[in-house]
């Protein structure tokens, strides 16, 4: 009697230990749901532009795609001058997911045919029947985001992302995401780290935009 007893208190304990264990696999990751709704949306640097010259107009647009994988959020970006919103000139697709506890990272891609997916934040129709094997990743463009009370912040690590527009050997991203607005410093420096492209007095702020 004993011995049967013990099989089962036995038996009992490795049924509540698996509960236990699929429990915790399927919770929720609050804070990578949180980044991504914070990241969807309609975003202007109107507001920046209109007290400072040197910075310019632009439209940025983040549409959540591929609902059903389950490695991590899926977000097909394009940014666009206010004057040409017609014509993206970057288009990205943004994958974040969960590396460490608490660390998220969101990887960068390009589509190998960009042409075919304009629009796409609007109308995610275009992407149907498209997967990640439709994209270019740009390696070393890794941003890697972390969360303190009010916001997510990160950048991208040294000199690992590489860049050739105008001149540039390598670019770096530093980014805030708040629920109101996004402030995004993408800058390009040449092989002697001389900044050859983007702001210089600092990121651009881009205002969620309500009813788009």
């Amino acid at each position: 009697m004993i011995n049967i007893v013990a099989a089962l208190l036995l038996l009992l304990a490795g049924a509540s230990a698996s509960s236990q264990t699929a429990s915790s696999t399927t919770k929720k990751d609050v804070d990578l749901e949180v980044l991504a709704a914070w990241l969807e949306g309609s975003f202007s640097s109107q507001a920046q532009a209109a007290g400072d010259s040197t910075y310019f107009d632009i439209r940025l647009r983040m549409k959540r795609i591929w609902y059903d994988r389950t490695d991590g959020y899926w977000l097909v970006v394009e940014q666009a001058m206010a004057t040409s919103q017609d014509a993206p000139y970057r288009q990205r697709v943004y994958n974040v997911r969960r590396v460490e506890e608490n660390m998220i990272e969101s990887r960068t891609f390009t589509w190998m045919d960009p042409a075919r997916v304009i629009g796409a934040w609007k109308d995610t129709t275009l992407v149907d029947g498209m997967s990640p094997s439709d994209l270019v990743p740009r390696r070393g463009c890794e941003v890697y985001m972390q969360l303190d009370a009010r916001h997510f912040f990160g950048s991208t690590h040294g000199t690992a992302c590489s860049s050739e527009l105008r001149g540039a050997s390598y670019a770096t991203s530093e980014v805030k995401i708040y629920r109101d607005r996004i402030i995004s410093w993408d800058r390009g420096f040449s092989s002697d780290n001389v900044q050859v492209w983007g702001a210089t007095k600092g990121g651009y702020v881009f205002i969620r935009q309500e009813g788009w």
